[in-house]
C-alpha cells in the first residue's frame, strides 16, 4: 500500500459513520418515498424490481465507487478532479456544480411546502379533512372547486399555493410559501455553514430519523384494513414493456446522486486509505432497501385509502339503486334476498352491479352506476407531490391521531430533503473553496442569499409549473452527459489499468476485474443507450405541464408558451455549456489548465516520485532510451498489471497523460531543479 500523506489540511469526518450517514442522507432523498413507488406501480408491480435491481449492480455500484475512489484520491472537489483527470475535461466540474445550482433552487421549495404542511398538521381536524363553507348571505354552501374535487387537492392547490390556471400567469408572490422559503434556506444555511463540520453533526439525525418514521408507517399501516391489498398489489408481477429499462436506469442514476458533484465531495474528506469500495456497496444497498420499505409503506396506506373510497364508492352507488327502486326505474326482484342495503358489502355490490348491468343491458349508462373495483383503485398511479401532498394526506386524516402522524411525515420529508440538500451545497461550496481562498461561513452565507433570491421565482402563484420545469430539463439531460463524460475520462483516457492500479494502492487490495470491464464498456455503452432514449422520449412527448384549472377544479395537460419553451432548452444548454467552452479554451491555451489548484497531497506524492525517479535514470523511465521508446521494466517500481495481474504495461503510462500535458508534473518539481521540457507522451492504451 501507498504510504498515507502528511496532512495537508483538508478537513476531515470525525468518524468512518458520520461519513457512511452523510452519503446515506444525500442518496436517500424525496425520490425514494415519492418516485420509485410510482416507478413500481406503473412498471409492471414486483417485477419492475428485476430489471432495477440488474441495473444497480452494473451501472449504479461501479460508477459510485467511481466516484468516490476519484475524490478520496486526488482529495478535491469535482472541479479540481476533473481538472486532474484531464483539463480539458475539466468542465465536467462545471456542469456539476451548475446542476446542482439549479436543482437546488427548486429542491429548497419542496422543502418549504414540507414545512408549511408540518406547521400546520398541529391543529385538529387537520385543515385539510373537510372542505370550507361559503356563507353567501343566509345560506351556507360547500366551496365548489371543492365540492368538484376533494379537501385534500383542494388545500393543496387554492390553500397551498394558491396556483394560477396558466404558467404565463404570474400571479404575483405567495407570501405564505416566500416564508416558507425562507425558513427552509435558513435551516440548510445553519447546516452546511461549517462545512463537514457542522452538516455531518445534522447528518446523525436527518439521516436516521426517516428510517425511525418510516418503520412507525409501516407497523401502524399493516394495522389498517385494506394494507394487505394494497402490498399484494405492489407485488403482483405485470408484463413489462421496454421503456421499464430506461426509466429503472434514469431511476438508479439519480438515486444514487451521480454526477452532482456531492458524492465526489463527502469523499475527498476521507482519509486516503479508506475502503471506499465498501462504502460504494453498503450505501447503494442502504439506498435499494430505503426504497423497498418506502414502497411498503407507501402501499400499505394506499390499500387503506383505496379501501375507505371503494366501500365510499359502494355506498354512494348503494344510495342510487335505492332511489330507482323507489322511483321504480329498477324492480325489486333484481335484488338478490341476501343483499342488505343497510350493510352494503362490496361482495354483494358487485353481484347486484353485475345483475342490474345484465338485465339493464340497453339502457344501463344512464342509471350512473359506477363498478366500485378496489383493483381500479389501486391503479390510479400517484407520484411526486401528488403522492405526498394529496394522496397521503388524504390517507391520513383517516388515521386516528391523524395530527401526530401528519406531523411526523412532514418532518420525515423536511429531513429527507435536508439530506439531500446538504449534499447539493457541498457539491457546490468545495470546488470553489478548493478553488479561491474564501471564508467558508461568509461563502456559505452568500450562496444561501442568492439562492433565495432566485428562488423567488417558484413561491410565485405559478412557481409550481416552474418546478416542474426544472425538474424535468435542468437536470435530467445534462447530469447523463456529464456521467458518461466521467465515466469515459477514467475509463479511456485516464486509463482503466492505471485507475485500477492506484485503487489497488489506496485499498490494498485489488479489486474483482469485473469492474474493469463494467468501466470500460458496459457502463459506457449503457449510458450511452440511456442519453438516446432520453433524447428520443424528449423528441416524441410534447413538452408542456399539468396546470390547475380552478373553474373545471381539475388538471388539465398544457403546452409550454415560446418563451417558456425556450427557457427550458436553455437550462439544458447552459448546464452543458462549461464542457465545449472549457475544452476549446484548453485546447488554444487560452485558460489555466488549474495545475496550481491541484492537491497539496499530491503534490508532494509527485515530488517523491520524481526524486525517486532521478535516482533511477528519470529520463530512461519517462521518455525511454530514445523518443518514444520506453524500458520493459523498471526497479523499484511496481509494473501496472492487466486486469489479469500477468502483463507488464508501458511505463510511461505513469506520468501524466497527453491528455493534461506535463504541468501537474511540473507543478510538483522544485523551482530550485533546472528541468527541460519533457515531449509528450503517448496515451496509455487499455486495448
Amino acid at each position: 500500500a501507498i504510504e498515507v500523506p502528511e496532512n495537508d489540511g483538508r478537513p476531515a469526518w470525525n468518524s468512518k459513520l458520520q461519513y457512511i450517514l452523510a452519503q446515506v442522507g444525500f442518496s436517500v432523498g424525496l425520490g425514494n418515498v415519492w418516485r420509485f413507488p410510482y416507478l413500481c406501480q406503473k412498471n409492471g408491480g414486483g417485477a419492475y424490481l428485476v430489471p432495477y435491481f440488474i441495473l444497480l449492480i452494473i451501472i449504479g455500484i461501479p460508477l459510485f465507487f467511481l466516484e468516490l475512489a476519484v475524490g478520496q484520491k486526488i482529495r478535491r472537489g469535482s472541479i479540481g478532479v476533473w481538472n486532474y483527470v484531464c483539463p480539458r475535461l475539466g468542465g465536467i466540474g462545471m456542469s456539476s456544480l451548475m446542476v446542482c445550482g439549479f436543482v437546488g433552487l427548486y429542491y429548497n421549495v419542496i422543502i418549504g411546502w414540507s414545512i408549511f404542511y408540518f406547521f400546520q398538521s398541529f391543529q385538529y381536524p387537520l385543515p385539510w379533512s373537510d372542505c370550507p363553507i361559503r356563507k353567501n348571505g343566509t345560506t351556507a354552501i360547500v366551496e365548489p372547486e371543492c365540492d368538484k374535487s376533494s379537501a385534500t387537492t383542494y388545500f393543496w392547490y387554492r390553500q397551498t399555493l394558491n396556483t394560477t390556471s396558466t404558467i404565463a400567469e404570474s400571479g404575483g408572490l405567495n407570501i405564505k410559501m416566500t416564508l416558507s422559503l425562507l425558513v427552509a434556506w435558513i435551516i440548510v444555511c445553519l447546516a452546511v455553514i461549517r462545512g463537514i463540520a457542522s452538516s455531518g453533526k445534522v447528518m446523525y439525525f436527518s439521516s436516521l430519523f426517516p428510517y425511525v418514521v418510516l418503520f412507525c408507517f409501516l407497523v401502524r399501516g399493516l394495522m389498517l384494513k385494506g394494507s394487505v391489498d394494497g402490498i399484494a398489489h405492489m407485488f403482483t408481477p405485470k408484463m413489462l414493456e421496454p421503456q421499464v429499462w430506461r426509466e429503472a436506469a434514469t431511476q438508479v442514476f439519480f438515486a444514487l446522486g451521480l454526477g452532482f458533484g456531492g458524492v465526489i465531495a463527502f469523499s475527498s474528506y476521507n482519509k486516503i486509505d479508506n475502503n471506499c469500495h465498501f462504502d460504494a456497496v453498503l450505501v447503494s444497498f442502504i439506498n435499494f432497501f430505503t426504497s423497498i420499505l418506502a414502497t411498503l409503506v407507501v402501499f400499505a396506506v394506499l390499500g387503506f385509502k383505496a379501501n375507505i373510497m371503494n366501500e365510499k364508492c359502494v355506498a354512494e352507488n348503494g344510495e342510487k339503486i335505492l332511489e330507482y327502486l323507489n322511483s321504480n326505474i329498477l324492480s325489486h326482484d333484481l335484488i338478490p334476498p341476501h343483499v342488505n342495503f343497510s350493510h352494503l358489502t362490496t361482495s354483494d355490490y358487485a353481484e347486484l352491479y353485475g345483475v342490474i348491468k345484465t338485465v339493464k343491458e340497453g339502457s344501463f349508462a344512464q342509471l350512473g352506476l359506477e363498478p366500485c373495483v378496489l383493483e381500479d383503485e389501486l391503479n390510479k398511479a400517484v407520484q411526486g407531490t401528488g403522492l405526498a401532498f394529496i394522496a397521503f394526506t388524504e390517507a391520513m386524516t383517516h388515521f386516528p391521531a391523524s395530527p401526530f402522524w401528519s406531523v411526523m411525515f412532514f418532518f420525515m420529508l423536511i429531513n429527507l430533503g435536508l439530506g439531500s440538500m446538504i449534499g447539493t451545497m457541498t457539491g457546490i461550496t468545495t470546488p470553489i473553496l478548493d478553488a479561491y481562498k474564501v471564508q467558508k461561513e461568509l461563502l456559505t452565507v452568500c450562496c444561501c442569499i442568492v439562492a433565495f433570491l432566485c428562488g423567488l421565482l417558484f413561491v410565485q402563484r405559478s412557481g409550481n409549473y416552474f418546478v416542474t420545469m426544472f425538474d424535468d430539463y435542468s437536470a435530467g439531460l445534462p447530469l447523463t452527459v456529464v456521467v458518461i463524460l466521467e465515466n469515459l475520462s477514467v475509463a479511456w483516457i485516464y486509463g482503466t489499468k492505471r485507475f485500477m492500479q492506484d485503487l489497488e494502492d489506496m485499498l490494498g487490495f485489488r479489486p474483482s476485474v469485473i469492474y474493469f470491464y463494467l468501466w470500460k464498456y458496459v457502463s459506457p455503452l449503457c449510458l450511452i443507450v440511456l442519453i438516446s432514449a432520453s433524447v428520443v422520449e424528449m423528441a416524441i412527448s410534447p413538452p408542456g405541464y399539468n396546470a390547475w384549472v380552478q373553474e373545471l377544479a381539475q388538471e388539465r395537460f398544457q403546452s409550454y408558451p415560446p418563451w417558456a419553451l425556450a427557457t427550458c432548452f436553455a437550462l439544458i444548454v447552459v448546464a452543458m455549456l462549461p464542457l465545449p467552452i472549457v475544452f476549446i479554451a484548453r485546447q488554444f491555451n487560452l485558460m489555466s489548465d488549474g495545475s496550481n489548484k491541484l492537491s497539496v497531497t499530491y503534490r508532494k506524492s509527485m515530488m517523491k516520485d520524481i526524486s525517486n525517479l532521478e535516482e533511477q535514470d528519470e529520463a530512461r523511465f519517462i521518455l525511454g532510451a530514445k523518443p518514444g521508446e520506453a524500458p520493459a521494466s523498471v526497479p523499484g517500481h511496481r509494473p501496472y498489471m492487466t486486469p489479469r495481474g500477468n502483463t507488464s504495461l508501458d511505463p510511461n503510462s505513469l506520468s501524466p497523460n497527453i491528455c493534461y500535458g506535463t504541468s501537474y508534473q511540473n507543478a510538483a518539481i522544485s523551482p530550485t531543479t533546472p528541468t527541460t521540457p519533457p515531449t509528450p507522451v503517448t496515451p496509455e492504451s487499455d486495448s
